[in-house]
């Protein structure tokens, strides 16, 4: 399997996206900011996207370096409910 190039792009309604370069599929991550958070942020918005996709991609990394998954352990998994995290 040929390597995949991502980047982070800000679309028409403002939010900011990471794709495959060579994919127009949909997204695979979406980040969008209130109006009042962009204020706060004073243009520094894709900086924080950019951290915020940073910090996610690191996040899968360490999850998947810390589980060793079996095929019969993902079919097992039960949907959870989403939260919300501070």
């Amino acid at each position: 399997m040929s390597p995949s190039f991502f980047e982070i792009v800000q679309l028409s309604n403002g939010d900011y996206a990471l794709r495959r370069v060579d994919d127009d599929s949909a997204p695979l991550v979406k980040i969008s900011f209130s109006e009042e958070a962009r204020e706060m942020m004073e243009d520094r918005d894709m900086n924080v996207a950019k951290a915020m996709i940073a910090a996610g991609i690191e996040a899968v990394g360490n999850v998947a370096h810390d589980i060793d998954w079996e095929e019969e352990d993902i079919e097992a998994i039960d949907p959870q409910p989403s939260y919300t995290l501070h």
